[in-house]
């Protein structure tokens, strides 16, 4: 019986060894994992990967899931009903329709901006030198449609310009448009500073002062019925915080 008892002191010691030990190690405040799953406009692929690097290596354990496509597109499958814990639309108008649709579950913030430029083969073999010369008759030219931002955009400047012009094709994102214009399928396309930036060498850009008049401004918003909240936040935070300014403006972004 006295061995039985010796045992079972140990094992309360051990036991109370064990919660102490618990106790001692609390769960940091700042810990965080889970996926966060976010829409966000295909112009900012190149420096949303980038953030979405950064957040991993502060929140062990997360993964942020994206959906690249026309801020327009996108819209529509949130109001139809997809899921998401994020949007970040390349213009106010988009947002303003996943707003309407009573899916938010706060105000969007402003985080960027961004303008208008052309983009020919390298070396500009077209010589195109202005907005003017899109309309040019036998030029190939490539924007957005028009519900896309950067396809309001373009209406916008053809609309203070009074050039109208006449594309080969209208496509549902920006880099699709870039796309078009790399691969040598047109000769010309409008598109974003940024993207812009990110091909690099395989285009030429050409800026145009009319672009000025349509800058789009990039707003950013947690969902309402978001499955992460917490962590939507906090990449959200990241996003308009010093970190996420700070890739952006190396991207070519503009402040909002």
């Amino acid at each position: 019986m006295r061995r039985i008892g010796i045992l079972a002191g140990v094992g309360s010691m051990m036991l109370a060894a064990g919660l102490a030990g618990c106790a001692s190690k609390p769960s940091s405040p700042s810990a965080a994992s889970g996926r966060v799953v976010a829409f966000a406009a295909a112009s900012l692929k190149p420096a949303f990967t980038q953030i979405s690097a950064q957040f991993k290596a502060q929140n062990p354990g997360s993964n942020v899931e994206f959906e690249f496509a026309g801020s327009s597109e996108l819209a529509t499958q949130l109001t139809q009903g997809a899921t998401a814990d994020v949007f970040a639309s390349a213009d106010t108008a988009q947002m303003d329709t996943v707003a309407k649709a009573g899916l938010l579950s706060g105000n969007p913030t402003n985080f960027a901006s961004n303008t208008l430029v052309i983009v020919t083969a390298p070396g500009n073999p077209k010589k195109v030198e202005s907005f003017a010369d899109l309309a040019r008759p036998g030029l190939g030219v490539v924007i957005c449609q028009k519900p896309v931002p950067c396809g309001s955009a373009s209406q916008r400047v053809e609309d203070s310009t009074g050039v109208h012009l006449n594309p080969v094709s209208e496509e549902l994102s920006v880099t699709d448009v870039l796309n078009k214009v790399t691969s040598g399928q047109a000769d010309a396309g409008l598109v974003y500073v940024t993207d812009a930036h990110s091909a690099g060498n395989k285009v030429t850009t050409v800026g145009f002062p009319e672009a000025a008049g349509a800058v789009n401004v990039y707003p950013i918003a947690v969902l309402k019925n978001a499955p992460q909240p917490t962590l939507a936040q906090r990449f959200v935070a990241m996003v308009t915080g010093d970190t996420g300014q700070t890739i952006l403006a190396q991207s070519g972004f503009a402040k909002p």
